[in-house]
């Protein structure tokens, strides 16, 4: 099932794609898509009807982050070998966690703010896991059943901010507008095999990051494992799982983006996004 959201910013609508790729608005059956609405049990209940039953969403709506009230939104780096090998950043021998704020999340299609006194804008395409059930302590083979879904997410970062001041990287990740999410949450069942899915970004029609989660480090029930042995994850939360080769700071000599640049990723199976770069 394909799960989203729909309407202007911050009213947004709850909505599923239909077999003809049409959404159709769930609001009669829930009031959101988010933290309760993905647990096991309600998920079951919209997974249960028949859509072509439910009111048609007008073409060309707004789509919105793909889930709402998101409590923690964290992010894998260094995940796959190769772009640690062109970050010049060793092999990480543990998953290297970090934060985005919550308040960098937006929709698909929106614009990339540009930080002032950014100079180093620099994209990323990820796989990022959607939590279904509260995880605390879990084990590897149990993290499945705490899977919602996955989604699209452009873990857009500003370098500078990153690595050139003071050692955390949260600052360079979770400025606003820098976690697009979606276009929509696809549910466990749709993706079988989340460890095999190709991935790809362009920017301004030019092919930058051609890869596949199959070359992952850690894969994503390993990571919601893991994650679970320092906090709990709760339904709703969102985890980004790392980037393929390809990013700016690793092109020679290293690009970033600018005001007016076209970014279009996606991710097999997931749909895809489209930004542009404009200025605060």
């Amino acid at each position: 099932m394909k799960l989203l959201r729909f309407g202007p910013v911050g009213q947004e609508k709850p909505g599923a794609l239909d077999s003809n790729g049409e959404i159709r608005d769930l609001s009669a059956v829930c009031s959101d898509i988010d933290g309760a609405v993905l647990q096991p049990e309600s998920l079951a209940r919209l997974q249960a009807l028949d859509l072509t039953s439910l009111p048609l969403v007008p073409k060309g709506v707004r789509i919105g982050p793909c889930v709402s009230k998101v409590g923690k939104f964290i992010c894998i780096g260094l995940n796959y070998a190769d772009h640690a090998a062109e970050s010049n950043m060793p092999i990480p021998e543990e998953p290297e966690v970090f934060s985005k704020f919550t308040s960098a999340i937006s929709g698909p299609n929106d614009p990339i703010i540009k930080p002032k006194n950014s100079d180093k804008l620099d994209w990323e395409v990820e796989l990022a896991i959607v939590i279904g059930k509260d995880a605390s302590y879990i084990s590897e083979a149990e993290a499945v059943a705490h899977i919602a879904g996955y989604c699209v997410c452009n873990d857009v970062s500003e370098r500078t901010f990153q690595l050139e001041r003071g050692n955390q990287w949260d600052k360079g990740k979770g400025c606003d507008s820098f976690g697009p999410i979606g276009p929509y949450l696809v549910t466990t069942d749709d993706i079988p095999n989340p460890n095999n899915l190709s991935m790809w970004l362009e920017v301004n029609g030019k092919r930058f990051q051609d890869g596949s989660t199959k070359t992952m480090i850690f894969q994503p029930a390993y990571i919601v494992s893991y994650l679970s042995q320092f906090t709990t994850l709760q339904a709703g939360d969102i985890v980004t799982t790392g980037t393929p080769p390809g990013v700016g700071l690793g092109q020679k000599p290293p690009l970033y983006l600018n005001v007016g640049d076209k970014i279009t990723l996606g991710i097999e199976g997931l749909g895809s996004q489209q930004q542009v770069v404009k200025s605060v």
